[in-house]
């Protein structure tokens, strides 16, 4: 786990935007994000990726249980029996192949594809399961090949069928598109599209305005893909802004331009740069969510005595609040509030942290120096992952005032901003590598920023485990003051 700062309270002139109230510009944000649909194509996704899935296991669970019943001469107890695991092979494979994704709701074809695809591949693991396990013989070849076969066209049909229903129902409609328009008249018919003014909502390409980028990224959090048309000054910055919204981004062109283009795309045929998509697929963001779920949760229930022991601790010092709560920035480059046990004098704490901590800093208090020295401090953040505003593995979320020597962080780096793709996490790879406490030169905030973006760059679950057990080898370390 990462050293943050707790900050003093400001004596002079802020290095950044002052953290105004967002009350009436969130207003207007919900006049856009709100009540103007009923459900979100994201959730009418999920729905359907579920309904898919729930077909699939019935088909899957169904077929050779059907066949050992009514179809005369057949008769295979095992081979029922092994439909559960089938079920899950299934399950596990699918997922990880892409076959509930967008593309294979958009494509029948594609869903009948993916979908016997994983079938088949789940039917031959389960079959070498059964080969070293020298269960072979206890089932007939001809019912296995016959339920397999069976399974396989039944699933195939119904992937063929649904995908039809998919595309007549929706029309193929299946994303939540806005379009951004900045200081240009597009002259588009939108229809079925939600359009939004960027002045009308106070939204300006202002990479030094952490304010505004928060207002940026709630907007972007409740669409799927954001296209912008601005004139040709202004669209460099909105293309930084985009690459770190962690959204399906892209700009509307009259012509060609180098803003580092993903892709070509179109829009009512006009062409537009792709420039930014999701790190993660909805496959893989399912897998890192199990894994924050699934390590967070017991480790609160374990935990919850030291916490619970540390917690009377420091309220019983100094009579203080046990928690500290500031703002960082999260994913999308959203703010939230981030929580630790709190380490320092009632008097000396703010939002901003605008100071380092230093070795011997006389902000500390007793209990605070053990539970940092022994990242104690960090551990209610567990409770941010199960919130879900945070995750076990991530780039380190920062305080809004943290300066690289005398300058703010995305003061040194305006590609700062694009390391917020990814929730924040309690530890990372910058932090197994050593990359933690104090930045006070530009070279300490640089090796991180690489670190950082290389995680959200190589994104893998496998990855996540890994640093999770590299964690424990630097819980304590010499930077913890």
């Amino acid at each position: 786990m990462v050293r943050d700062r707790d900050p003093k309270p400001s004596t002079g002139e802020s290095h950044m935007t002052a953290h105004r109230p967002l009350d009436e510009a969130e207003r207007r944000l919900f006049d856009v994000r709100g009540p103007r649909r009923t459900r979100s194509k994201q959730m009418e996704r999920v729905y359907l990726y579920g309904s898919l899935l729930t077909i699939d296991i019935f088909i899957i669970l169904a077929v050779p249980t059907l066949l050992s019943m009514f179809v005369t001469g057949f008769y295979g107890q095992s081979l029922v029996l092994a439909t559960l695991p089938m079920a899950l092979l299934y399950t596990i494979i699918a997922i990880n192949s892409g076959t509930f994704s967008l593309e294979t709701l958009k494509r029948p074809s594609e869903c009948v594809r993916l979908g016997v695809t994983s079938l088949l591949l789940a039917e031959i693991s389960l079959l070498v399961a059964i080969f070293f396990l020298k269960q072979s013989e206890e089932t007939s070849r001809l019912s296995m090949g016959l339920s397999a076969l069976s399974t396989i066209a039944v699933l195939g049909a119904a992937h063929l069928v649904f995908g039809m229903y998919v595309r007549r129902t929706t029309g193929g409609r299946l994303t939540d598109e806005v379009l951004l328009i900045d200081g240009v008249d597009p002259k588009l018919p939108f229809d079925g599209y939600t359009v939004v003014y960027t002045e009308q909502l106070g939204l300006k390409p202002v990479l030094s305005d952490p304010n505004m980028l928060h207002r940026f990224g709630m907007l972007a959090k409740t669409f799927d893909r954001m296209l912008i048309a601005c004139v040709p000054e202004r669209r460099a910055a909105w293309t930084l802004l985009l690459k770190g919204a962690d959204i399906e981004g892209e700009m509307l062109m009259e012509e060609d331009d180098s803003l580092g283009a993903l892709g070509l795309g179109s829009f009512f045929g006009r062409e537009t740069l792709v420039v930014s998509r999701k790190p993660l697929d909805l496959a893989s963001r399912v897998k890192k969510r199990a894994l924050d779920l699934a390590v967070t949760i017991p480790l609160l229930v374990f935990l919850f005595p030291l916490l619970t022991i540390v917690a009377i601790i420091i309220k019983l010092e100094d009579g203080g609040p046990v928690l500290f709560k500031q703002d960082r920035v999260g994913r999308a480059n959203c703010q939230f509030k981030v929580l630790k046990f709190r380490s320092m004098r009632v008097d000396s704490c703010d939002a901003n942290g605008d100071r380092s901590t230093m070795r011997d800093d006389d902000r500390i208090t007793r209990t605070g120096r053990f539970i940092r020295a022994t990242s104690i401090d960090e551990l209610p953040q567990l409770f941010n992952v199960l919130m879900g505003d945070m995750s076990l593995v991530g780039p380190r979320p920062h305080a809004l005032g943290s300066l690289a020597g005398t300058r703010l962080f995305w003061e040194v780096d305006q590609t700062y901003w694009h390391r917020h793709q990814l929730k924040p996490g309690i530890t990372g790879l910058a932090q197994i590598r050593g990359h933690r406490g104090a930045t006070h030169n530009i070279s300490d905030l640089k090796v991180r920023l690489q670190a950082d973006m290389e995680y959200v760059q190589e994104w893998g679950i496998w990855r996540d485990i890994s640093i999770l057990f590299q964690t424990f080898r630097v819980i304590v370390h010499n930077k913890a003051f």
